[in-house]
């Protein structure tokens, strides 16, 4: 009774669903990737008509794969699964987002209140009245936990969840039970947009900090910007920029950074990965004096199998929980004020330049009598095609190592998932990014993937000619799993794959007549023809385009050699010690 009374209070009801997708509306969201099922289907009529577009995945591990490309781009997604058996089959992918900080709101279709008290014996559970097992699950790969069971409580929780969501750019998991989805909570509270500034830090703590970084800074004979994944994932790209033109130090991205910064400024320098770098960039970066290292993360393969040689003592770490100079950490100092001040009072720096890098193909490549396309002819040439504002997705595998050696004209986005890895990704991530860019005026999406990859995730080509996507999708043909291979079992069947007639997947996936172009391109000179069609490169060409790229099985980019190697012995060490 209480209940009722406290509904009627309401000046203005709205749903609970209501409310949820016009807060996504909101934060930037248009589209919800996800499948239906049936403790989700009444919360699904509720999307169009809060102005959002209903996607519908193939499945909902590649529904998870597209909410992240689609959040890389657009800032944040959405995905819609069912309970069990559909957020199950989603929680690789949203791992992967919460690895790598990516914002994905997860909203899961509940059995009722009712029949959550009661422990009924319901399809999708568990078969032992255990209503909280998935819950718990995905408890570890979600930055905030919402269960909708009390309508009262609803609102609060989705604002929570979704702020959550965008400040700490990770997922979130959402719980709609059926009998939530239609009680009221107060429509009044949409005209408060959600608060999504971070909270600013302590002035006295940021000031501090600030004047150590500039001692250090000034003292530096050498210094250099070190840019990675973290700046682009908190916000940070503003006021990393603001520092890399004013200071005018040279810079360079890690592998999970690139895309961060512009590769057509003066003192943009490259890679860094270790061993894996880009020519020259090694020798500058380890002989710096000082590495201010903006939202680093040293996984192993963005450091190429743990070969950076930057000694802590020589690093400023700028993160969005501390700033951490030497071996100093300032914790709750995030790093967006703090570079804003440094960059506003360094004055004049020693600057010893660094490495320009290029897309000049290597000589012994020019000079090569050979027709095939190798790894290391490419990726440069790909360079040289490449258009402002691209969105670049490339696989874990060949594709991730060889970008590295591509350099970028303005605003690229660059999407790959360098340390969760899971192969298929880029497949699903395309689609996600293909929309995002679709709804931003963005012209070109461009995948390169694997054929063993892009085996795991096929389906989602379906989805793209169902939404009208054209994004141009490479899959590079080298019969099998070549990062692989490089680890482990060179000619062991267990990294080959079957033989696709990859090109004839489109027509089998439903394209309409005109809806697709295929190619396949097996020479260097054909390549160059594909790079040279002004109708295949066209940004407004409304086709979605399908290369097969014939590659040597035993052909990889050299940074995707020194990682392999490194993880070898490492693998070999591990288990001659034990």
């Amino acid at each position: 009774m209480a209940h009722d009374l406290r509904t009627q209070e309401i000046k203005n009801p709205i749903d609970v669903a209501e409310y949820l997708f016009k807060r996504l509306h909101e934060v930037g969201v248009r589209s919800i990737h996800g499948l239906p099922g049936d403790y989700n289907l009444v919360a699904l009529d509720y999307i169009k008509p809060a102005g959002l577009s209903w996607v519908g995945n193939c499945n909902e591990l590649n529904a998870g794969y597209a909410a992240d490309g689609y959040a890389r781009v657009k800032g944040v997604a959405a995905i819609v699964t069912t309970f069990g058996v559909g957020e199950l089959s989603a929680v690789n992918a949203l791992a992967g987002a919460y690895s790598e900080y990516v914002p994905v709101i997860h909203i899961v279709g509940y059995p009722s209140t009712t029949a959550q008290r009661d422990g009924l014996l319901l399809h999708h559970t568990l078969g032992n009245g255990d209503f909280h097992a998935f819950s718990k699950m995905s408890a570890q790969i979600s930055c905030a936990v919402s269960l909708l069971n009390d309508p009262h409580e609803a609102a609060t929780l989705i604002d929570n969840a979704i702020r959550e969501c965008i400040l700490k750019s990770r997922p979130v998991y959402i719980s709609l039970p059926t009998d939530i989805v239609q009680k009221k909570v107060d429509g009044d509270r949409l005209k408060t947009p959600l608060d999504l500034s971070y909270p600013p830090n302590d002035p006295e703590k940021e000031d501090y900090v600030v004047d150590v970084v500039l001692k250090y800074l000034h003292a530096a004979k050498n210094p250099i910007i070190l840019v990675d994944a973290c700046a682009i994932r908190h916000r940070a790209l503003a006021e990393t920029h603001e520092l890399i033109e004013k200071s005018g130090l040279p810079v360079f991205v890690t592998p999970m950074g690139k895309g961060a910064v512009s590769e057509n400024l003066p003192n943009y320098g490259g890679v860094y990965a270790g061993d894996g770098s880009n020519k020259g960039v090694r020798e500058r970066v380890e002989s710096a004096d000082l590495v201010l290292s903006i939202g680093g993360i040293k996984s192993d393969f963005n450091t190429a199998g743990f070969t950076y040689r930057v000694s802590q003592l020589n690093t400023i770490d700028f993160h969005s929980y501390a700033v951490k100079v030497r071996y100093s950490e300032y914790p709750g100092v995030r790093m967006n004020g703090v570079l804003t001040k440094v960059a506003q009072k360094m004055g004049k720096l020693n600057i010893e330049q660094g490495p320009t890098p290029n897309n000049d193909i290597p000589d012994d490549e020019i000079m090569s009598p050979s027709p095939t396309i190798t790894q290391a002819w490419f990726w440069p040439n790909l360079g040289q095609w490449l258009d402002p504002n691209d969105i670049i997705i490339t696989e874990t595998g060949t594709a991730n190592f060889g970008i590295w050696e591509t350099r970028f004209p303005k605003n690229v986005t660059a999407i790959s998932q360098v340390l969760w890895g899971s192969i298929g990704y880029a497949t699903g991530a395309c689609q996600g990014a293909a929309l995002a860019a679709k709804e931003m005026g963005i012209k070109r999406t461009i995948l390169f993937t694997g054929d063993g990859s892009f085996q795991l995730t096929a389906q989602e080509v379906s989805t793209m000619l169902r939404n009208k996507l054209n994004p141009i999708i490479f899959v590079i043909c080298n019969n099998g799993y070549t990062i692989e291979r490089f680890i482990h079992g060179w000619e062991d069947s267990y990294n080959d794959v079957q033989e696709w007639k990859y090109k004839d997947l489109p027509a089998a996936f439903g394209a309409l007549p005109g809806q697709v172009a295929t190619y396949r391109v097996e020479t260097k000179d054909e390549v160059m023809s594909l790079f040279k069609n002004d109708e295949f490169a066209s940004g407004d060409n409304q086709k979605l385009r399908f290369v097969e790229l014939v590659m040597k099985w035993d052909d990889a980019p050299a940074a995707l050699r020194s990682t392999a190697e490194s993880t070898a012995k490492r693998n070999a060490e591990a288990a001659a010690n034990n």
